[in-house]
């Protein structure tokens, strides 16, 4: 694909993005921006500032933390909403584990990453938010590749699959039930790449675990786990290396594995993703419990 037409599939991405953004204010009440401090939600910020300059973001951003993030992520998290002067709600998976509302997994494969759901359902209750926007896109995953970009959930924050609103012609129905909220997909059509180009090009400023830097590590099953921290099990006989990586995607540092690279600059890291053959999840210990694990945390009201 030659560069005029890269240039006319971003503008038309970019488009879609901030007509969807403006759609969600015109139709919803109470809208907020799901926030992990990863790409796909740094992207959504810029998409939000070009939807509304040269007013402010007129929603908050919120994080769902699992008390297990990457410390740049969180370190990279409250210098945007700092310089952003938008506002950021944090709940916390500890509080939910400390109030008995979900029970803390143990073991070679723990998570926090499923007890997110609790915390999310809690908090969207709390605030009484009725549309939810997040980063999910249609390429990461089977289950996200059946989402509509409004995604009605019941008034138990499950969704079900079966039952979705049709979208002819780009039209976004917002009405929603007494109890109901709509999870919001403005990059739901872009891929990863799509991603990686926009953040090249509009030169976006993204947490440096993106980029490859020497790490303490270990391999279990044919991946690559951070050592620099408890949180990551760590069997006696798996040996500590230091090795260059990056991280293709940034989740909880108990199930997200990094990759071997030496892209250190964002060039380098559309160069590399272009080429590669394993799927940005790929390294999603989360997404490999089961064929159907994220549907299943889906239908239970996961992002």
């Amino acid at each position: 694909m030659n560069k005029s037409l890269n240039t006319l599939k971003a503008n038309a991405l970019e488009s879609e993005a901030i007509y969807i953004f403006r759609e969600v204010v015109a139709q919803f009440e109470r809208p907020v921006l799901l926030f992990s401090g990863g790409k796909d939600s740094i992207t959504l910020v810029r998409l939000a500032q070009k939807a509304f300059w040269p007013a402010k973001i007129p929603f908050p951003l919120m994080h769902i933390d699992t008390g297990h993030n990457f410390p740049e992520t969180i370190a990279f998290r409250d210098k945007l909403v700092k310089e952003l002067g938008v506002e950021l709600i944090v709940r916390n998976v500890q509080d939910s584990i400390d109030e008995g509302k979900v029970i803390e997994e143990t073991g070679k494969y723990a998570s926090r990453n499923m007890l997110q759901t609790t915390t999310l359902l809690d908090a969207i209750e709390e605030f009484k938010f009725d549309a939810c926007i997040g980063g999910a896109r249609r390429d990461e995953e089977k289950a996200r590749a059946k989402e509509r970009v409004f995604s009605v959930r019941d008034d138990f924050g499950q969704w079900d699959e079966k039952n979705q609103r049709p979208e002819l012609f780009d039209l976004l129905n917002g009405k929603i039930e007494l109890g109901q909220n709509v999870r919001v997909f403005p990059i739901s059509n872009w891929t990863e790449l799509d991603v990686w180009s926009y953040i090249e090009k509009e030169a976006i400023e993204i947490p440096s675990i993106y980029f490859a830097h020497k790490r303490k590590t270990f391999v279990r099953d044919g991946l690559i786990w951070s050592a620099e921290d408890e949180v990551v099990f760590r069997a006696e006989d798996e040996v500590v290396e230091e090795r260059t990586v990056r991280f293709r995607t940034v989740g909880d540092m108990s199930c997200t594995a990094a990759v071997e690279s030496y892209a250190d600059t964002i060039e380098k890291v559309v160069s590399e993703i272009r080429d590669s053959k394993i799927s940005e999840r790929g390294a999603r210990i989360d997404d490999k419990r089961s064929e159907a694990a994220m549907e299943k945390r889906k239908q239970q009201g996961y992002f």
